[in-house]
């Protein structure tokens, strides 16, 4: 059992995030697939045993390298690193999984890259739509009875006896914050315990509490049904990444929620908005001390594959631009 000792300053610093990371559930995953899953991931396993025959997936428990805890620690370095990991292109390829890009020096296993190729890559747009939709949610319990009502709701099995946490399942450890605070995260393939606590390297890194959220049947049925064939053509065009940028910049948000949204850190989060910000699809505006994105109508229309409006003669000053400014295009980013 583990337990997570809180002190004041801890809980003012506690804090939800939607995702650690598209690496991290690709090493739940990757456990999960070697234990007996439950009805709402039936069709899910179905469709990822249907391709390891072709491109086998090692087993976590195959070496010892390839236990969770192992996968967690390199999905966790692998988070820090400035791209996101390959995804593909289309429907599932064996030779596009044969020929998994690694980033050098950066630690990841390739069983780590193949189960979130094979099992996760192929559900991300929805599996992360549940994750943001199950963060909101803990949100507003934390705005209704605040941070303990979130500590005491977090799971069933996990208990609040304050100022402790308690996490069955897990290794016998004493985590003691110190200050530091804790972030809360779901996770969809972390099934076989309530929850799992990290504590993270650095004296002033928070430490991460991912909690199970596994859907209920019906809901799991929405979410392996595989990215639809319309988001194809516009990731060929700029990227997987910076068309879920994009996409997710329909509803104005900062660099860090876009960060959270995607499961990337804050600098990949910030180098994807300057490219296309570059190009014509974002503004970016400053209100106060927050910068916040948002889609353009050229980033609407190649969102939505209708035609771009012409720009009004009479534009506000505010939306002129610069003095001396070149205009950009999207095909900008085929040079970037």
């Amino acid at each position: 059992m583990q337990r997570i000792h809180f002190t004041a300053a801890d809980l003012a610093r506690t804090r939800l995030k939607s995702t650690m990371g598209p690496l991290v559930e690709s090493a739940f995953a990757c456990d999960l697939l070697d234990r007996g899953v439950s009805a709402p991931y039936a069709r899910w396993r179905k469709q990822v045993n249907e391709r390891l025959p072709r491109r086998p997936v090692p087993r976590p428990r195959s070496r010892p390298e390839h236990d969770v805890d192992s996968l967690l620690r390199q999905a966790l370095r692998y988070a820090e690193a400035p791209d996101a990991p390959p995804e593909p292109s289309g429907p599932f390829d064996a030779s596009e999984a044969a020929e998994l890009p690694q980033r050098p020096g950066a630690g990841v296993d390739a069983c780590l890259l193949e189960a979130w190729q094979l099992a996760v890559a192929p559900f991300w747009q929805h599996l992360h739509a549940y994750l943001v939709a199950e963060c909101e949610a803990r949100g507003r319990i934390v705005m209704a009875g605040g941070v303990e009502l979130l500590l005491s709701t977090a799971h069933p099995r996990m208990t609040w006896r304050a100022p402790v946490l308690e996490i069955p399942g897990g290794p016998d450890q004493d985590i003691r914050l110190g200050g530091r605070g804790l972030v809360l995260t779901p996770s969809v393939f972390l099934n076989h315990r309530p929850g799992l606590a990290i504590d993270a390297e650095g004296p002033d890194a928070q430490v991460v509490l991912v909690f199970a959220a596994p859907p209920h049947a019906r809901k799991g049925a929405q979410l392996w049904q595989e990215r639809d064939s319309g988001s194809r053509p516009l990731g060929a065009l700029v990227g997987q990444t910076r068309a879920a940028a994009l996409r997710t910049l329909r509803a104005s948000c900062t660099t860090s929620q876009l960060a959270d949204r995607l499961g990337i850190s804050a600098a990949s989060a910030s180098q994807h908005a300057a490219v296309l910000r570059r190009s014509g699809l974002i503004t970016t505006r400053r209100v106060r001390n927050t910068v916040l994105h948002s889609v353009t109508p050229l980033g609407m229309a190649l969102l939505d594959g209708g035609p771009v409006r012409p720009a009004a003669t009479g534009c506000d000053r505010s939306e002129r631009p610069a003095r001396g400014a070149r205009p950009r295009s999207a095909s900008h980013l085929l040079a970037s």
